[in-house]
């Protein structure tokens, strides 16, 4: 999330009254992001450009290092450019005779050679093992004389790997992200081995897709495609690209932290990480899926704390998606909009049927977020519920549709533009690029909602427990005497009598305090304090 500077008049704040707190009013955190797609199924390096220099816009959505030029990150998710590698495959000798059958990595290396080296050795015998052979390891060619200071220091050794499969499909997306998590487990144990846990921290893959690569790095906007060579060739085409600029909030700049991540871009913040990652780590013993079989421990840890919010959001959703979800409704699951009492829905009872299944299976991840995703099958954007991250698209006579932050960070004239709006809170948009559809809210969920009976299932197997009587009859209440006997007896104060109990007793929940509590804590108290505390 980066920080957009207003213009400040303090004449506004006496002319039309108090507007709030100067860092308030005067600065905006959010990331930039956003998609464009070719309606017509289009692959070409004009669209990437536009996507380059829409990011190119959002550059003040983004931070900089005190060198003014290492930026927080910078990145774009295209489909694969398989012309561009064409003269690689030819230098190779390298026959490829059916593109579906090849998956490609974009891979940071660490800066030691000989750690690299030892990365490059796992990832074969990983492939290897899972019946998966190993092309050969094309060098990314960069420009590291654009790059800040800060940004060239921890600069990895950039290099794409490239595999061929037995299988196609989703069946060869699945296998390229069990090898990836796979490696990474085994990088970890190489690490203990050499006795430097920290010597693989650089050793990273961006994607591994047969459909989606993509490249990014801890630069400024302007600086991604001087940065990356391939970006500014005419071979580099496409039909769509996601692209995003960071602005780091929980977590330190780093190269791999940059976006968009392998499956989405993120604008925001995830206010109930903690208890998200608490819940995602109880969940993994439990987890089963056909698809995985026995295989599911070779895919864990699904979250990790030293991960950034986007990074831990987009491991969920990837498992997800990998296990037969389309994207739209993983995040449908995991990114839920206020559907109780919500006006819209009434017309869609199998929806809230469908939210309401899920809702004892998956806790929201909810921020103010804006989340562009693609699977290189579909791409799309959605809010959550809070909806303080707009989001604009528009189509035009030429056959783009575009998605961002923001408005106008797209040249597009304004003839051109046949339809345009803004997501609202909790909706959904997006491109379904095998069959050049638009596909809007409502559709996305009901399609969704109706591939299975929700309703009917809730109706079988939810159970309601009811609320047990509550009456001043029962032999069990004490006396106002005994009562305040017993609570001076174990430990009770008058604050927990009247700023929790009788909170807890009028409102049916857990009390909520501003900052400002100075009492010590009990291992530091020279008073006796409840076991509990």
């Amino acid at each position: 999330m980066g920080k957009t500077i207003v213009n400040w008049d303090d004449s506004l704040n006496s002319a039309s009254g108090y507007q709030g707190q100067r860092w308030l009013v005067e600065e905006r955190d959010a990331c930039g992001v956003g998609f464009i797609a070719d309606r017509q199924g289009r692959a070409t390096h004009d669209l990437v450009q536009k996507a380059l220099a829409a990011l190119t816009c959002l550059e003040h959505r983004g931070g900089c290092s005190a060198d003014y030029d290492s930026g927080d990150g910078a990145g774009v998710m295209t489909a694969m450019p398989w012309a561009l590698f064409e003269s690689w495959f030819t230098a190779q000798s390298i026959q490829i005779a059916n593109r579906d059958y090849i998956g490609v990595g974009m891979v940071f290396l660490p800066q030691d050679a000989a750690v690299a080296a030892i990365a490059r050795r796992v990832m074969g015998a990983i492939a290897q093992e899972e019946g998966v052979t190993v092309l050969g390891w094309r060098e990314v060619p960069v420009n590291p004389a654009c790059l800040g200071t800060q940004a060239k220091e921890n600069q990895p050794h950039i290099e794409q790997v490239f595999v061929q499969s037995q299988q196609t499909g989703d069946a060869l997306e699945r296998q390229l992200y069990l090898i990836r998590k796979r490696v990474l487990q085994a990088a970890a144990v190489e690490a203990k081995q050499l006795g430097k846990p920290q010597a693989f921290d650089n050793f990273y893959l961006c994607s591994f897709s047969n459909r989606t690569i993509v490249y990014k790095g801890m630069v400024r906007s302007a600086v991604l495609s001087e940065f990356y060579l391939d970006l500014q060739q005419p071979d580099y085409t496409s039909n769509f690209a996601v692209y995003h600029r960071r602005f780091s909030t929980n977590t330190m700049p780093k190269w791999p932290l940059a976006q968009p991540m392998r499956l989405l871009g993120h604008n925001g913040e995830i206010n109930t990480l903690l208890g998200n990652i608490n819940w995602m780590m109880a969940k993994q013993a439990d987890l089963a899926h056909s698809d995985w079989g026995d295989r599911l421990p070779d895919l864990m840890p699904t979250v990790r704390m030293d991960n950034s919010d986007s990074a831990n959001l987009d491991n969920v959703f990837e498992l997800l998606v990998r296990s037969g979800r389309s994207p739209q409704e993983a995040l449908m699951i995991m990114v839920p909009e206020a559907y109780n009492n919500q006006p819209d829905l009434e017309a869609y009872p199998e929806i809230v049927d469908f939210y309401e299944y899920y809702s004892g299976l998956q806790e929201p991840w909810d921020g103010p977020a804006l989340l562009v995703f693609c699977d290189g099958n579909v791409v799309g954007a959605t809010l959550d519920r809070n909806g303080l991250r707009p989001a604009r698209y528009v189509v035009t006579r030429d056959g783009y549709f575009a998605v961002a932050s923001e408005a106008g960070v797209i040249d597009i004239p304004d003839a051109e533009i046949i339809e345009k709006g803004r997501l609202g809170p909790g909706q959904m948009v997006a491109f379904d690029l095998r069959n050049q559809e638009i596909l809007k809210n409502w559709d996305i969920k009901q399609r969704i909602a109706h591939t299975h009976p929700y309703g009917q299932w809730l109706q079988q197997h939810r159970c309601n427990l009811q609320a047990a009587p509550f009456s001043n009859e029962d032999p069990s209440f004490y006396s106002e005497t005994d009562l305040l006997r017993q609570q001076a007896a174990f430990g009770y104060t008058a604050e927990d009598v009247e700023m929790i109990i009788q909170e807890m007793a009028a409102q049916g929940k857990e009390p909520t305090f501003c900052m400002g509590e100075d009492t010590p804590l009990a291992v530091l108290s020279s008073k006796p304090r409840l076991l509990y505390d």
